[in-house]
């Protein structure tokens, strides 16, 4: 789906009433949305970013929870149970391979839209989306609707929030979707819970899909976010035995990466297995509710958590551009300007070898004068030779900067979105009406570098806004002096 730069402009607009509208007392979303647009002009004159594109979508304005977790671990059994409602399909077995993004609805029943409702909302984690499903669909022009959905229902549990739900990693069909969908939620979300199954203490089967879900957590800035969930701890009330369970699960994750981090231990009482002991009984009954409340007071604590997943994430960007992207850029114009004056000089003076052996052996040039008068024949002959060299010229250039962005995308490799900003933003600095002797790329100026340094130092104020929101260090009884409950 194709938008014009109109069409972002009314999206962003729509998107900073309601960040305006939701909370009134607290416009620091809103002041950010402005900042992400001041990011988007300098994006668009470096050629970072295309007309109909913009930074604000490339993060998620609602609060969000992802639940992950290998088939049969009881990820939509505890979407239900929290949601009060029988929304997802349950079962022993992978019973559904979509991304199912649930969202608060007013109306009473349920109901189930498709992907391309995902797609053209920027306030949802999957705006744009089908451009990378394109890219990566192992059954070539797949439809969004293949991966993605859409539920509403009317549980106040999900109201201002965005939970969404991932299929079974166990089948091998899609895998790659899967997969990168996958990190794309990771990377959006506020929290992400992590389910296994309690059952299979050694997961051997599925030791690939444990690498990857551990991997992506591990030596990661937001850590915390994830939070590993042992469900169905039930089962092991007969033998008594959570804490070998808990062991099994802690050397398999260790295996692919994980050596600390907290282990909740839960199960579903309305499907529990009955335990006859009742002391035992009482021990897991305790330590249920003890996680339980745990799990539900950080997916409470999210939409604070958001704001400065958003903030940071703008300060983040504007780093990056100044950092990293303008940085390589110079590198990249570096190494092409200095090949192009190479082949360049090669090939001029294999050029003006061979057209003087040919002057020398050749009359061809008095015969061409005799039917061209001298002033026009010697200005026929600059024009064609200006015309010519400046084709060779330019066709250096253009295959030059080809070989440069394929190299790119080798080095880099899976990170497809960085990627494909280096290479619009390289081939606008390399266009043909643009003078090889700028060193800095395209769009990059004293009045771009103040402003990424503005939009930094409106990132720190926008943090200080939210500490002065929830801390109070000074002890000050001030109007707005919180403390962020823990």
């Amino acid at each position: 789906m194709s938008y014009s730069s109109t069409q972002i402009n009314k999206l962003l607009n729509s998107l900073e009433k309601h960040l305006a509208d939701e909370h009134p007392d607290n416009p620091i979303l809103a002041k950010a949305v402005k900042s992400f647009r001041k990011m988007d002009y300098i994006g668009y004159s470096m050629g970072l970013l295309s007309r109909d594109e913009s930074y604000a979508t490339c993060v998620t304005w609602w609060p969000m929870i992802a639940v992950l977790g290998t088939f049969s671990a009881g990820k939509s059994t505890f979407i239900n149970t929290h949601l009060g409602l029988k929304l997802q399909r349950t079962g022993n077995q992978a019973v559904d391979d979509k991304f199912t993004v649930i969202c608060y609805s007013r109306h009473n029943q349920a109901k189930t839209l498709p992907g391309v409702a995902l797609d053209a909302d920027p306030r949802f984690p999957f705006f744009h989306i089908s451009k990378s499903i394109e890219e990566i669909s192992e059954a070539g022009q797949e439809r969004i609707d293949a991966y993605l959905q859409l539920k509403t229902c009317p549980s106040e549990k999900i109201r201002g929030k965005i939970l969404i739900d991932s299929p079974g990693f166990d089948a091998d069909s899609q895998r790659a979707s899967t997969l990168r969908l996958t990190q794309h939620i990771i990377n959006l979300s506020d929290l992400v819970l992590v389910f296994f199954d309690a059952r299979h203490p050694e997961p051997k089967a599925m030791q690939d899909t444990l690498a990857y879900l551990v991997s992506a957590s591990v030596n990661r800035a937001d850590a915390n976010k994830f939070l590993y969930i042992l469900n169905q701890m039930d089962v092991t009330a007969q033998e008594d035995n959570p804490e070998e369970v808990v062991s099994a699960w802690q050397r398999s994750l260790a295996e692919v990466g994980l050596i600390a981090g907290r282990f909740y231990r839960i199960y579903n009482p309305d499907v529990a297995v009955p335990i006859s002991d009742p002391q035992v009984r009482e021990r897991f009954e305790k330590k249920r509710e003890e996680d339980m409340a745990d799990i539900y007071t950080r997916m409470q604590q999210i939409e604070v958590e958001r704001s400065y997943r958003i903030v940071g994430k703008l300060e983040q960007t504007a780093k990056a551009i100044k950092n990293q992207a303008m940085v390589k850029l110079v590198e990249m114009l570096g190494e092409w300007r200095n090949k192009v004056l190479l082949l360049d000089g090669v090939i001029f003076l294999t050029l003006t070898i061979f057209a003087g052996a040919a002057l020398h052996f050749t009359e061809s040039w008095d015969l061409l004068g005799a039917f061209i008068p001298g002033e026009s024949f010697s200005l026929v002959a600059l024009l064609v030779l200006l015309g010519g060299l400046g084709f060779i010229h330019f066709t250096i250039r253009r295959r030059v900067a080809n070989k440069i962005k394929k190299k790119l995308v080798q080095k880099m490799g899976s990170d497809h979105e960085t990627c494909k900003q280096y290479t619009q933003a390289f081939s606008k600095s390399t266009a043909a009406y643009r003078s090889m002797l700028f060193k800095k790329p395209a769009g990059w100026n004293e009045v771009t570098e103040q402003t990424i340094d503005e939009i930094i130092d409106e990132s720190n104020d926008y943090i200080q806004e939210l500490n002065d929101q929830f801390t109070n260090p000074s002890g000050n009884d001030g109007e707005n002096a919180q403390v962020l409950s823990s």
